[in-house]
């Protein structure tokens, strides 16, 4: 039975011909993810912006009433609640600060939680509380930094191995690709306004290290191929050793798809934003590992002489005293 191939073996695709135009749209998209997330904003959860959420869904309404529902509850004065929609068209998430003298009398927060829920039960009776979660502020801003310090150490970490393993172009290339692939997530979170949250942290930190991997194999085969064709030029090369590793990008790419699909599909809502997020992360991973990572070499003068020891003042004498006397041990 002859084995099933999703990639020929003379697969010969020119990828690095249309380099310049793809780093044009990537470097456009990238602009556009941080322009969305400076203005518009990431919908942070309760773990980063600290405050009191409340998750209700409206069990006989295909729609949650958003308006009648941020009027309920600004009538309670405890200031404008943030209503937005959580998973299903009829599930929802009021978020709201801590009430004032929290600090001194935790109590207050559930209090303030019981007194929401009551009002909006009483307005709607087929209201179904699903959860009510509660993080001080101070929590929060901690949560926040030591999330946002993960995701810096992690994807320097990366880069310093990459240098040491290889050259440094190929940790900076490892490092542009890597905030490629997180900028445009940040930018989906952005323009999707899903809430991010500490499990959006943990899918990034994924992706990272998936991009990675992806991003390593590539730039293995490179050095090999480097150091086999001296005289191949080198977006000849780039394209030869991307195509040698294509079979294998394709089918880990498509193994993972398939689960984060049948995930998105049927896995609970809970775990949504994470999905999506690993989800987004593949796609823009395998793009950085063909476009991003590759490419950037050709800008960064790698050549085929860059793994070649040079060679010393020393090592040269000895070179010319053994072309002189061929016979001496």
């Amino acid at each position: 039975m002859k084995l099933l191939k999703l990639v020929p073996d003379n697969t010969n695709i020119r990828f690095l011909r249309w380099r310049v135009p793809f780093y044009v749209v990537s470097l456009i998209l990238m602009a556009a993810s941080w322009g969305m997330v400076l203005t518009k904003g990431l919908n942070f959860g309760v773990d980063f912006i600290g405050g009191q959420m409340i998750r209700v869904t409206f069990t006989q309404t295909p729609t949650a009433p958003v308006a009648e529902l941020r009027e309920t509850v600004a009538k309670l004065g405890y200031g404008e609640p943030i209503i937005q929609q959580f998973g299903k068209p009829n599930e929802v998430s009021i978020r709201m600060k801590l009430p004032e003298g929290f600090e001194q009398d935790p109590s207050l927060a559930n209090k303030m939680s019981d007194k929401i829920i009551t009002s909006v039960k009483a307005a709607h009776p087929d209201v179904r509380v699903d959860g009510v979660d509660s993080v001080s502020g101070k929590v929060s801003e901690e949560l926040g930094k030591s999330g946002g310090l993960a995701l810096l150490a992690a994807m320097i970490a990366i880069s310093i191995y990459i240098w040491v393993r290889f050259e440094w172009q190929f940790g900076v290339g490892a490092l542009f690709a890597l905030a490629h692939d997180v900028t445009l997530t940040l930018g989906l979170f952005a323009v999707t306004q899903m809430e991010f949250d500490l499990n959006i942290v943990a899918a990034l930190l994924t992706l990272i290290g998936y991009s990675l991997n992806d991003t390593i194999v590539v730039y293995d085969r490179i050095r090999e191929n480097m150091k086999k064709y001296r005289r191949m030029p080198m977006p000849e090369l780039l394209d030869l050793s991307v195509n040698e590793t294509l079979s294998r990008t394709i089918v880990t790419s498509l193994s993972v798809l398939i689960t984060l699909v049948a995930l998105l599909v049927l896995g609970p809502d809970v775990i949504f934003g994470f999905t999506a997020a690993i989800t987004m992360g593949i796609f823009v991973g395998t793009y950085s590992s063909v476009y991003m990572s590759a490419p950037i070499l050709i800008w960064l003068k790698v050549n085929a002489d860059s793994f070649v020891p040079v060679e010393t003042a020393v090592d040269k004498q000895e070179r010319l005293a053994r072309e002189r006397n061929p016979g001496a041990a």
